[in-house]
């Protein structure tokens, strides 16, 4: 069973600590539509409440905070009931999900996640907008969609394009993972914690004097953490290459930078896994996380999650989704047959993948600023 645990603690200054628990064990604490609508109802209602001082978001067990969606049952679900997009369970799946997002990034306290263990995907479209990101020794970031025909979302399209030297591009054509030092550089992260750390950090939020204001109670949270960091190695595997992906990712368009990746050598173990993956995933997967990431460089991050509403409806309708699902996650044969190879893929069909399937007007995700604004 799939859940998320809510508990309120008592805190110093008279305030309250919030809890949030996601609970799914045999997923790697991936998240079904049940946690989603749960922990939103959550987040809305503590922002409310002015007891809560603080929100801290952690995952059970210490293998994961949040391996992604259950991207699973969200196949099993279009597969009993085939239809044209939008379907109804991607449709409520993703509008869900992207609100949720969205509240995180908006969010008004402070909201600590534990990112200790795996990061991905869906994991970090929670962990990315909150306001003071932990990790540990044992985190394991990354965005992997390509490898299961669908693309960065999650606000991925917006976080990743504001990445340095175009990092964000090669994380979502190769679904290279993010130790901690690299996350910190990359501006995906703002705390390391011992990974056994979780237990004294809660019990130093709790110990806390809370001031009343949100301001304070942010400059609170984060005089907590630093007092609780540990040294983190100086370099992780991506910076330790940021030059080489920088010049892969910098040579134009995305004909260019597949060409750059193909060509990589087998002598640095770490770029020639990245090149494989990029090899083994979706061509359409790619470029449209490619043109998604140029359209995002100038959208608000509503605008950026209304795109990615339309392109995951999109894209679940399409054959690349539920035959990477497959082969990845249920006959884990790891032999996935795309639709389309490179010399396959036009702007026309690209192209398709951004065009709504709502009448205009009726976009799930209008109004989302007001919306949350609103709780």
């Amino acid at each position: 069973m799939s859940a998320v645990h809510r508990s309120v603690y008592p805190a110093g200054g008279g305030r309250q600590i919030a809890l949030a628990v996601l609970d799914n064990a045999a997923s790697l604490n991936a998240l079904t539509l049940d946690m989603i609508v749960t922990l939103d109802a959550a987040l809305s209602e503590w922002a409310r409440d002015p007891s809560i001082a603080c929100v801290v978001l952690r995952g059970a067990g210490d293998k994961a905070f949040c391996a992604g969606g259950d991207v699973r049952a969200l196949r099993s679900a279009m597969l009993a009931a085939p239809g044209a997009a939008p379907h109804p369970a991607a449709e409520a799946f993703f509008a869900t999900e992207y609100t949720l997002d969205y509240r995180i990034h908006r969010y008004a306290k402070p909201l600590v996640v534990w990112g200790s263990g795996i990061v991905m995907g869906g994991g970090l479209g929670l962990f990315a907008g909150a306001s003071h990101r932990v990790l540990s020794a044992t985190s394991r970031i990354a965005m992997p969609e390509i490898t299961i025909g669908l693309y960065p979302d999650v606000g991925g399209s917006w976080f990743l394009a504001r990445l340095p030297a175009r990092l964000g591009r090669f994380l979502a054509l190769t679904g290279s993972p993010l130790d901690a030092a690299d996350a910190l550089r990359a501006g995906l992260g703002d705390h390391v914690l011992a990974a056994d750390g979780f237990d004294a950090l809660f019990d130093a939020l709790c110990r806390a004097d809370w001031p009343a204001t949100a301001t304070q109670q942010h400059n609170c949270a984060s005089a907590v953490l630093a007092r609780q960091e540990v040294p983190v190695k100086s370099e992780g595997p991506l910076y330790a290459r940021f030059d080489t992906v920088r010049r892969l990712m910098g040579q134009g368009g995305l004909d260019a930078a597949a060409a750059a990746l193909r060509a990589l050598p087998d002598d640095d173990p770490w770029l020639a896994t990245a090149r494989d993956n990029f090899l083994h995933g979706s061509p359409t997967s790619a470029a449209i996380a490619w043109q998604a990431a140029e359209r995002a460089k100038h959208q608000s991050l509503a605008e950026v999650l209304r795109m990615e509403l339309t392109l995951s409806v999109n894209v679940c309708a399409r054959p690349d989704y539920n035959e990477g699902v497959r082969a990845l996650l249920v006959d884990k044969d790891r032999q996935p047959h795309w639709c389309r190879g490179w010399q396959e893929l036009d702007c026309t069909w690209i192209d398709s993948h951004f065009e709504s399937p709502w009448p205009v007007g009726a976009h799930p995700l209008a109004g989302l600023e007001q919306r949350v604004a609103g709780h």
